[in-house]
């Protein structure tokens, strides 16, 4: 198959799958609504269990660690912050939506997830030392944990091959796994993550950071600074869970945000090793 023809039949594989709970664009026109407070938003919140559920573990988890339990829905709101809550809601319901409450057969959800959580941490924190506008740095969080969705989509729908790729391009390693996807499926998970988030109508300053988060160029048009930190992050989270240290030196010069500094990225790195179980913690309250 040409790249068309694979790009045509992962379009028709996507429209497969189940679209967002409804609950989700009355909630994000709820958030963006300047009259709207945290009983508003609670209210809409509360027509979707499933919702209601995962947000009060995760105010309750130790990723918080808020010193008494909440209960109500309108205080972990409040708690959690409406910026939050958007990041919540589109992630986890994009998350249901692809997974359907189903197994992952190629790899660990654990480990896929706890290392988007990292990623969505390290863009974050590496955000708060360069001049972000608040617009910008309520979407990081979202990035960085829907930027390996597109891995999801080839464990359903391409799962031989996508199984192939990773013995390529991890167990055997013998290429970066991004290149395996390339060889084998003729697109990586990236492009595939920004397909599917594009079906979805989610906006480019989203969709498009995951599209070319491993591609060697990004198009003038595209936010380069958003992309690069997504890319930063990335390679920062996976150097990590290897036995190799970071060599942060190497990452800035490899990505040229010249805000950040390398004991920027230290300190970063530091508070980011205080917070894994933080951040383990989180991921079973969304599970």
């Amino acid at each position: 198959m040409n790249r068309d023809e694979i790009k045509a039949r992962i379009y028709s594989k996507i429209d497969e799958l189940p679209t967002l709970p409804l609950v989700l664009p009355k909630l994000l026109r709820t958030l963006e609504n300047r009259n709207s407070n945290v009983r508003t938003v609670a209210d809409v919140i509360s027509n979707d269990p499933a919702l209601t559920s995962k947000l009060l573990k995760v105010a309750n988890s130790a990723y918080y660690g808020f010193p008494s339990e909440i209960t109500s829905l309108q205080r972990a709101v409040a708690l959690l912050g409406f910026n939050m809550v958007r990041s919540l809601a589109l992630s986890m319901s994009v998350i249901d939506s692809i997974t359907g409450g189903g197994k992952l057969r190629s790899f660990s959800e654990e480990d896929l997830w706890v290392h988007s959580l990292v990623v969505a941490t390290l863009m974050q924190e590496i955000s708060q030392k360069t001049v972000n506008s608040e617009e910008e740095y309520e979407h990081l969080f979202v990035i960085g944990l829907l930027h390996d969705i597109g891995k999801i989509v080839f464990d359903l729908f391409f799962n031989d091959l996508f199984r192939k790729a990773i013995y390529e391009g991890t167990e055997n390693a013998r290429k970066p796994l991004f290149i395996a996807e390339r060889d084998l499926i003729g697109m990586d998970h990236g492009e595939v993550g920004g397909m599917l988030l594009k079906r979805w109508k989610f906006p480019p300053v989203i969709s498009e950071p995951i599209l070319y988060h491993h591609q060697d160029q990004i198009p003038e048009d595209i936010d380069w600074k958003t992309t690069s930190l997504l890319k930063l992050s990335d390679s920062i989270a996976l150097k990590t869970e290897s036995t190799e240290a970071p060599s942060l030196g190497e990452f800035l010069d490899r990505f040229s945000i010249s805000e950040i500094k390398e004991e920027d990225l230290r300190d970063v790195l530091n508070r980011l090793n205080d917070s894994k179980a933080k951040i383990f913690a989180f991921h079973r309250a969304m599970a």
